[in-house]
């Protein structure tokens, strides 16, 4: 793959509102499409005035200046497909005091293992790693916090507090998410009977940290029916029952919080058997914490994977296809 230094510098910018556009954002809000090809960026956080964001297909760390270049730092983390064929890397970053954590996904398929996989690393300015802890079976998402780090093992169905020192406990495990009887009818009538009923993993993936509380996204197992997916909340403290904060959602997958309370929820896309996730089906959500009502932001995304609050009025949102969408609201 090319440097994407240097794709960015050719101009690959696609204004959305272009004719052929696929996203559409909602009718107060504006927002423009950065394409690199080949590129599968995932991680999104704010480090001052830069932008920094994880990709998957290169196993590389991006930091992106205001000139809207992106130039690469860090190691090279282990990547590749997984056992399922999806991209497996350096899933999360955030900037914590003087260094940059990443969770680094489980080992790729035909590949050796490495200190590095399915851990939680800490990178210097030099570019130097340190391994948090590689407890993990497949450490999607993290936040940090006064206690240490707050991190979903998305194989395990946990939340993992891991202190500084890496020293780890769990905090819950979740229950297997069952299904109404007939769900999987809408995937193949003739296969599945309507009086069958059906469990699927958690496959926790998103998580934020919001008054207290621990807010997970619960993306579901495969085959990934529509409607399965959950946000619950917990408290950080550990040990309480989940709280059901939303449901009825497409495969969620990263959670945020805007400046006035409400929950912005990315949903990764419908699935299909044959087709796997449905292109132009990931969304992003806001739910106003009153009244829980739903209001789509930006629709028409093709695997989406993070969302990040820039600030009062911008956001930024990444996808696997190697975009990331910056919208504006008016």
């Amino acid at each position: 793959m090319r440097p994407l230094l240097a794709l960015i510098a050719a101009g690959i910018v696609l204004l959305a509102r272009s004719a052929g556009a696929e996203p559409l954002a909602a009718a107060h809000y504006q927002f423009e499409t950065v394409h690199v090809p080949g590129a599968a960026f995932a991680g999104l956080v704010r480090d001052g005035g830069s932008l920094l964001v994880t990709d998957l297909a290169g196993g590389r760390l991006y930091r992106r200046d205001e000139d809207g270049r992106l130039a690469a730092f860090g190691p090279v983390f282990p990547h590749g497909p997984d056992v399922i064929g999806d991209p497996t890397g350096p899933y999360r970053v955030a900037r914590v005091g003087g260094e940059f954590v990443v969770a680094q996904g489980w080992t790729p398929i035909d590949a050796k293992e490495t200190p590095l996989d399915h851990s939680l690393v800490a990178i210097d300015d030099a570019g130097k790693t340190r391994v948090i802890s590689n407890d993990f079976w497949n450490p999607f998402d993290f936040v940090a916090a006064d206690q240490g780090f707050y991190v979903v093992d998305a194989a395990r169905n946990s939340v993992e507090l891991v202190a500084r020192d890496g020293r780890k406990k769990t905090l819950i495990s979740f229950r297997r998410l069952p299904q109404a009887e007939g769900a999987l009818q809408s995937l193949s009538p003739t296969e599945f009977e309507a009086a069958n009923g059906y469990e699927v993993d958690a496959v926790p993936t998103g998580i934020a940290l919001h008054k207290g509380r621990l807010y997970v996204a619960l993306f579901g197992g495969f085959p990934f029916l529509a409607g399965a997916g959950k946000i619950v909340s917990i408290s950080a403290a550990g040990a309480s029952e989940p709280r059901l904060e939303a449901d009825g959602l497409n495969a969620p997958v990263a959670i945020a919080f805007a400046g006035t309370g409400a929950m912005l929820v990315l949903e990764h896309g419908t699935y299909d058997q044959k087709q796997g996730f449905a292109k132009g089906s990931g969304r992003l959500l806001r739910i106003e914490a009153a009244t829980k009502s739903r209001a789509t932001i930006i629709g028409g995304l093709t695997r989406p994977v993070s969302v990040l609050v820039w600030d009062d009025r911008r956001l930024v949102v990444s996808d696997l296809a190697g975009n990331l969408h910056f919208l504006r609201r008016e």
